[in-house]
């Protein structure tokens, strides 16, 4: 697999720990890092953005190879992880760093999520959806020990971390 045929995606969806763990399970997930993108502050720290005076959302970017996942598997993994009815909250987890956001690459990203955003509010299962569509801007990786969390704190076995 050659880099070229690579590509990107970037979610928000509550802790950036999680949403890693979920798709670092994904077969064709090349890999991940945890950071922090969608605001106005340069390089941020972990603590400036949780003040939620950045505008960043704690996301993750996902390198992944599209013959083996598709951009719409992806999505569907985004939408089943987290609560995309809920607004600057995950859980426990209250701020506008953790709110649901789809950071788009290209067109043909932007088109997919907001079709599957129509088709997934049109279904009748869920409360109005909250997630925002945005253009990726500049990815600020987040500081090393929260890359692979979960993995670092034992918290997952054989590389596991039970999201699927």
């Amino acid at each position: 697999m050659s880099l070229k045929s690579m590509e990107k995606a970037t979610f928000a969806a509550g802790c950036f720990w999680r949403i890693e763990a979920a798709f670092r399970e994904v077969e064709g997930v090349i890999s991940t890092r945890v950071g922090y993108t969608g605001g106005s502050t340069p390089n941020p720290s972990y603590e400036e953005v949780c003040t939620g005076r950045t505008g960043h959302a704690e996301a993750v970017e996902i390198t992944y190879h599209p013959q083996i996942v598709s951009y719409e598997q992806m999505l569907e993994i985004f939408w089943n992880i987290h609560d995309p009815t809920t607004s600057n909250r995950q859980g426990p987890d209250i701020g506008t760093q953790y709110r649901s956001a789809i950071f788009y690459h290209n067109k043909k990203q932007k088109e997919i999520a907001l079709s599957c955003l129509h088709k997934l509010q049109e279904s009748g299962k869920s409360k109005p959806i909250v997630t925002e569509i945005e253009p990726a801007s500049e990815f600020y990786p987040a500081e090393d020990y929260h890359q692979q969390y979960f993995e670092k704190m034992g918290m997952c076995s054989s590389g596991k971390c039970g999201w699927k």
